[in-house]
């Protein structure tokens, strides 16, 4: 999914400014959010822990929906924020627990998912939740500049949290789609999974709606 292209529809003239001077855009796949941008995906080394460029090398540290596959988030977010120079930013875009699991874990979206994060809340239902608002004020000598929950495009009418629903033939469709992916069966049909996908409302993470966290947060200089 192009989730960079997605998001930069929204970007305000501030948010596409700060995409200026030298980008490094991890995980960016064959979507790099700006032309300039440096891309650093799995061909080009680890983004759990990145040593391919010295410390301070870039105006903008972009990630979109990456950084719920690193293998320990909080370790990764402050390898990353080395990467930003003095008054540079690092943007992050990551998938909001509550849109986009929908009270499920392990997530049924992507087995690849190892954490799920939301902005601020006392509790969450996630056994793997990290607080975005609290891990980035852990950067040293940063400044949370903005941090919104975009839900452009989500309807929230046909979501489910969880097993909440007391439709008998939407629960039963749930169990079924679970029971297909733990036997790895789905995936050979694509145009079954994306029936029950549309059945069930999940098939808005595949579109044109966002259920994301953005944050920017820039360092003193």
């Amino acid at each position: 999914m192009h989730e960079s292209s997605k998001s930069k529809r929204h970007f305000s003239p501030w948010e596409l400014s700060v995409l200026s001077g030298k980008v490094i855009d991890i995980g960016a796949g064959a979507d790099t959010v700006m032309p300039h941008a440096i891309p650093f995906d799995v061909a080009h080394g680890n983004a759990n822990h990145i040593t391919e460029f010295a410390p301070g090398s870039f105006d903008c540290v972009y990630s979109s929906h990456c950084l719920e596959h690193m293998d320990d988030p909080t370790q990764t977010i402050h390898n990353w924020w080395s990467l930003v120079k003095p008054g540079g930013y690092l943007f992050l875009i990551v998938p909001d627990e509550d849109l986009y699991e929908q009270g499920v874990w392990p997530s049924r979206f992507s087995n690849e998912h190892t954490h799920t994060f939301t902005i601020s809340k006392k509790q969450s239902w996630s056994p793997k939740s990290l607080n975005l608002f609290d891990l980035c004020r852990t950067l040293e000598s940063g400044t949370i500049r903005t941090l919104v929950l975009n839900d452009i495009g989500y309807d929230r009418s046909i979501g489910f949290h969880g097993g909440s629903s007391t439709n008998p033939f939407y629960i039963h469709l749930r169990k079924l789609y679970r029971s297909l992916k733990k036997r790895h069966i789905i995936g050979r049909s694509v145009r079954f999974e994306r029936w029950i996908a549309r059945k069930v409302g999940w098939d808005q993470l595949d579109g044109p709606a966002l259920a994301q966290i953005e944050v920017i947060v820039q360092k003193s200089g």
